[in-house]
C-alpha cells in the first residue's frame, strides 16, 4: 500500500491525533479544552494506538508546515503522550478514568501494575509498612512475585507477614480502597517519576535494533546535527562488532547458547577477523561443520545476516545481564585473571 492509500485509510480521530502530535503541548491543550468528553476519548484512543506515521503522510497532512514537520521525519503516538497532553487540561480524577481505558484491562488495577514492579523495589518500599499492610499487598499479587518479595524482606518482617497472611480474613472494602489509593498516589506515582529513562539510553536501544545500513545512516545524520548526542549514543550502543570484546570463556558460552543456524548466518556476513575469533574458540570438528553449513547456504540476504547478528547481540546482552559473561568496553573495564 502506498502513502496515498495509507492516507485515505486514516480516520478522523487519527488525523486529529496527528495534528495534536505536531502542534506542541500548549496548542494541543487548547484544542482539548474545546472538546467534549466523548471527543477526548476518541482522539485519545487514536493517539494511544497511532504508532509511527511516515514522513510522507505527515507532509501530505500538513503541507503548510512541511519545513517544520519534515525535519522530525515521523510522529509517534503513545499512551504516555496522550496522558501528558490530557494532564494539562483536566483534573486528575477525570484523567485517571480516561487513562485507565487507554491502558486496557491488563493494566487497569493497581495489583496488575504491582505485578510488573521489580521485587527489590517493591520489597524496599513495603519493609517500612505495617506487617498487616504488607500481608494485604502480597495476598493480592501473583504467588511467584510474593515469594520473591518475601525472600528480600528482613527475616523477622517476612515471618510476621506470613503469619498475618495465614490469619487474614475478608478485607473490608474501605480498607482495601485506602491501601489501593496509597499505593497508586504514593508508591506508583513516585516509581513512575524515578523510572524515567535517560533519553540517550532509550535512543541507543533503538539504534541496537536498526538494520545495519539504517544505523550507520542515522548516526551520520545525528553527528551533523548534534555531535555530543551522537557520541553518547555510540558509547551506549552495543553492536555485533562489540562481541570482539568478549574473553574466550564468554565467546565459548555464546557459541553454546546461540542457535547453530543463527550463528552460521551471523558469521556468514562477519569480517574475517570476527570469524576466526569464533572458530578459534570451537573444536576442530565443530568449526569444520559450521564452515560447511555456511558454505551450503550460498548467497544470503543482508537482511537475514543483520537479523542473525542482532539475535546474537541480544543473547550476549542477556548473558551479560545475568553475570554469565563480561563485556569489557572501556579502559577501566580491564579484566584481571
Amino acid at each position: 500500500m502506498d502513502a496515498n492509500e495509507d492516507f485515505r485509510g486514516l480516520t478522523g480521530p487519527q488525523k486529529a491525533a496527528m495534528l495534536i502530535l505536531s502542534i506542541g503541548d500548549e496548542q494541543a491543550a487548547k484544542l482539548f479544552e474545546m472538546m467534549g468528553d466523548e471527543e477526548i476519548r476518541e482522539v485519545s484512543l487514536a493517539l494511544a494506538s497511532l504508532g509511527r506515521i511516515g514522513s510522507e503522510m505527515v507532509e501530505r497532512m500538513f503541507a503548510e508546515f512541511v519545513d517544520q514537520i519534515s525535519g522530525s521525519g515521523a510522529l509517534y503516538g503513545s499512551i504516555q503522550t496522550a496522558e501528558r497532553l490530557l494532564a494539562k487540561v483536566m483534573p486528575k480524577d477525570r484523567l485517571d478514568g480516561i487513562v485507565e481505558d487507554l491502558r486496557g484491562p491488563a493494566g487497569r488495577t493497581i495489583w496488575d501494575k504491582l505485578g510488573n514492579v521489580n521485587e527489590e523495589v517493591l520489597a524496599n518500599y513495603l519493609k517500612n509498612e505495617f506487617p498487616q499492610t504488607i500481608a494485604l499487598v502480597l495476598s493480592r499479587v501473583r504467588a511467584d512475585h510474593a515469594a520473591r518479595v518475601l525472600e528480600l524482606l528482613p527475616e523477622e518482617i517476612a515471618v510476621e507477614v506470613m503469619m498475618r497472611m495465614l490469619r487474614m480474613e475478608v478485607v473490608q472494602a474501605e480498607v482495601l480502597d485506602g491501601v489501593e489509593k496509597t499505593l497508586r498516589n504514593d508508591f506508583m506515582s513516585n516509581l513512575a517519576r524515578s523510572n524515567q529513562r535517560d533519553a540517550h539510553e532509550m535512543m541507543a536501544e533503538i539504534f541496537n535494533n536498526f538494520a545495519r545500513e539504517n544505523e550507520q545512516k542515522f548516526i551520520a545524520i545525528l553527528e551533523e546535527r548534534n555531535r555530543d548526542a551522537a557520541e553518547k549514543i555510540k558509547a551506549l550502543t552495543f553492536t555485533f562488532d562489540d562481541l570482539t570484546k568478549l574473553d574466550a570463556a564468554g565467546i565459548q558460552l555464546l557459541i553454546r547458547t546461540v542457535e547453530k543456524e543463527t550463528l552460521a548466518m551471523a558469521l556468514k556476513g562477519a569480517s574475517e577477523t570476527m570469524r576466526e575469533m569464533f572458530f578459534a574458540n570451537m573444536s576442530q570438528r565443530a568449526g569444520k561443520l559450521l564452515k560447511e553449513e555456511m558454505a551450503a547456504m550460498g548467497a544470503v540476504r543482508m537482511k537475514d545476516v543483520d537479523e542473525a547478528q542482532m539475535a546474537m547481540v541480544a543473547v550476549a546482552k542477556d548473558l551479560a545481564a545475568k553475570g554469565q559473561i563480561v563485556i569489557a568496553d572501556r579502559a577501566d573495564d580491564q579484566l584481571v585473571y
